[in-house]
């Protein structure tokens, strides 16, 4: 029996004029056209006059319903601001970590050849399953964190949260904020590309080692977890901005 291959990075499908498209690439691609096809449905049917709507409208709108109230819970009155980047922080999250649970996504293989001999590549992998990806989710959020800190507070406000003229403990102080700031970049990636990957692996080996229907548990086990990262990232990037707009004490 062949031995389940697993690979720490993603694997490439096929070039593109010199561009190489991995499966993790190709799946984040997958779920991108899929977000914006409901996105524009959910767009459409809300400027229908008629009555009745369809079930995905009524779906989508309970979904961005319930996002709201959580993160008004966070952001306050600065909600209508900044729910758009946190709402669609996590519905990209969650739609990319439950893409690659989906039946048969990670049955379609390629065959490679290796120095070792064959080993089937899956064309499909969840993205955020990508540490490339996770990378650059995460620098996003704390980029834009700062860009809104900046716009909110001015620039003078913003550079008095890390280092005061008056105060000569604050260089000390501000300099561990800034290395703060730049570890976030680090804790938000590589928690969710851990969770992600090691839930992969696990429904990989318990799949090879009893095929019937074992890793069903798993599942439902990874789909969970899927959610709560996607609820993570997101609500700390809501509890970073709203921290972000205060001004020093």
């Amino acid at each position: 029996m062949d031995k389940p291959h697993i690979s720490f990075k993603p694997q490439q499908i096929f070039n593109i004029f010199g561009l190489s498209v991995t499966n993790s690439l190709l799946a984040s691609l997958i779920v991108l056209v899929l977000f914006i096809l409901a996105a524009w449905h959910y767009r459409n049917e809300k400027d229908k006059k008629a009555a009745k709507k369809s079930s995905l409208y009524y779906f989508i709108n309970f979904l961005l319903s319930a996002l709201y109230q959580f993160f008004k819970s966070v952001l306050g009155d600065k909600i209508d601001n900044y729910f758009p980047l946190v709402a669609c922080f996590f519905l990209f999250i969650i739609l990319q970590n439950w893409f690659g649970l989906i039946p048969g996504v990670g049955s379609l293989m390629l065959q490679e050849k290796t120095q070792e001999g064959l080993h089937y590549v899956p064309i499909l992998r969840a993205g955020t399953a990508d540490l490339n990806t996770t990378l650059v989710l995460a620098i996003v959020s704390v980029l834009l964190t700062n860009y809104y800190s900046i716009r909110v507070l001015g620039f003078k406000k913003y550079v008095a949260r890390f280092y005061r003229l008056k105060d000569p403990v604050s260089f000390f102080v501000g300099t561990l904020e800034i290395v703060s700031e730049i570890s976030k970049v680090i804790s938000f990636s590589f928690r969710l590309f851990g969770n992600i990957f090691a839930g992969e692996v696990l429904l990989a080996v318990i799949a090879f080692l009893i095929p019937i229907l074992a890793a069903f548990p798993f599942l439902l086990l990874e789909i969970f977890v899927g959610f709560i990262q996607a609820v993570v990232f997101s609500a700390l990037t809501a509890v970073f901005i709203n921290s972000a707009l205060q001004e020093h004490h």
